[in-house]
């Protein structure tokens, strides 16, 4: 017989479409200032829908930023605690220009929905919204005790968010958290995110000359900040598409062979891979595959690079300047302030006499791990398993969420990364989508997956 709160999502599935849809006209761009009103909008708006819930405790928390929506259930404190973390603030819709449609008036083509914010992060919020309604319309209480905290700054850095956290360690006192902001493996495949990658993100400036010289009157005897910062990046991997970084990997967590194992029985077509992104060859560290070069190995990659005239033809100048962004994505156990601090000293080690360094670190995150065999990933496993029909993967993502390691690091907490969105879905891109069966198979997983911890 199927579950009551199942056979709501049934009956209500088109008005939980359409309330999403209202949800997405609110342009809650929170990177922009000119949209704050908006943002605030759509934090009002999750609070009145929680409150027309019944849920018990529904607040907006004012921060120096965007506001934080918090709203909780509590059945009992027999049953565990899953606080629900999302965010209700979108990117900017820019170039509007490649959308088929206007970005903040949703679309529905082919059972797919498409808007600003469709997959990244409202249409997967909602999914945990939904969720609570079905059960708390039928059964009249909930499997669990449930909380949820919601940001608008996510997509702006989330610089309110970890002192939010510090001074709300009660309010928010947990047994897991659940997050639906990450995509399943594949079309039709379902998984879990167990492990995410760190983040550290620096900037490089090398300055020469006071000014910018002509290089004919100049070259030659003076040093060209863009020479000298090419031969710094290109030093930075070596002929093994290492990273060169002293001390670099001294504290990486090698992949265990059941762990290589896992990816090797992953459903990953290398060649549909490399077909789809336009390249005919690739270039991971040695010894290593695709999938775990791009979600369980260190990286460096430079992200821009600037300097002298970049204008329509030619220009003989000599640059007094030249920068590099550069960003490093770490893996278990890396610590983010122990790689700055290492790459700081490569770049002031190997910059030439001639130039000057300018070293800043922009921003860096925690990479996680969460054990595959905790009692929540094995109820959210379950769970999806009765929904698709099969047991999902365990996966890791090359992303990072430093959220996640903050809820761990500051209340203990570790995550289970239930997403059901796609690589596919355009999120960050014009024509940014969620596919509405993949918005009905995270509604009925997160009922199941509160059903099997709850131990209902």
């Amino acid at each position: 017989m199927r579950h009551q709160a199942l056979a709501y999502v049934d009956t209500h599935f088109e008005r939980f479409v359409a309330e999403l849809q209202d949800l997405l006209r609110i342009p809650s761009i929170s990177t922009d200032p000119d949209y704050a009103g908006e943002v605030r909008r759509a934090a009002a708006w999750l609070a009145d829908h929680f409150r027309a819930l019944g849920f018990q405790t529904v607040e907006i928390f004012e921060t120096e930023g965007h506001p934080i929506v918090y709203a909780a259930y509590e059945v009992g404190s027999d049953r565990p605690t899953v606080l629900v973390y999302g965010h209700y603030d979108v990117q900017p819709p820019d170039p509007l220009e490649l959308w088929t449609s206007p970005p903040f008036e949703p679309r529905i083509q082919d059972g797919v929905l498409y808007a600003r914010g469709a997959s990244d992060d409202k249409g997967q919020l909602f999914m945990h919204v939904k969720a609570a309604e079905a059960y708390l319309k039928t059964a009249g209480t909930l499997p669990v005790n449930l909380k949820f905290l919601i940001e608008g700054e996510e997509e702006s850095g989330s610089v309110h968010l970890r002192p939010f956290i510090e001074a709300h360690r009660s309010l928010l006192s947990a047994d897991v958290v659940a997050i639906s902001d990450t995509a399943l493996f594949a079309p039709g495949v379902p998984s879990i995110t167990y492990g995410l990658r760190g983040l550290v993100y620096v900037e490089v400036e090398l300055t020469g000359p006071v000014r910018d010289l002509h290089s004919g009157v100049y070259g030659g005897a003076v040093e060209n900040p863009i020479n000298a910062l090419a031969r710094l990046i290109a030093g930075l991997h070596d002929a093994q598409h290492r990273i060169t970084i002293p001390g670099f990997y001294d504290n990486v967590r090698p992949l265990t062979e059941e762990e290589r194992q896992a990816f090797r029985e992953l459903p990953f077509d290398e060649q549909a891979w490399m077909k789809a992104i336009g390249v005919s060859a690739v270039r991971t560290e040695a010894g290593y595959t695709i999938l775990e070069a791009i979600t369980a190995r260190p990286t460096l990659d430079v992200n821009g690079i600037w300097g002298g005239y970049q204008g329509k033809g030619a220009k003989t100048v000599l640059p007094a300047k030249a920068g590099a962004k550069i960003s490093m994505r770490l893996v278990p156990d890396q610590d983010p302030e122990d790689i700055i601090a290492k790459t700081q000293r490569y770049f002031e080690q190997h910059t030439p006499p001639t130039c000057q360094l300018r070293f800043t670190a922009l921003h860096g995150g925690r990479p996680v791990l969460v054990n595959t065999r905790h009692p929540a990933l094995q109820a959210a496993a379950e769970a999806m398993a009765r929904v698709f029909g099969r047991r999902p993967y365990f996966t890791r993502e090359g992303g990072s969420i430093p959220v996640v390691a903050d809820f761990k690091q500051l209340l203990g907490l570790d995550s289970v990364l239930m997403g059901f969105g796609l690589n596919s879905d355009a999120i960050h891109a014009p024509d940014e989508h969620f596919g509405l069966d993949r918005f009905r198979q995270g509604i009925e997983s997160i009922i199941y997956f509160w059903q099997c911890y709850g131990g209902a």
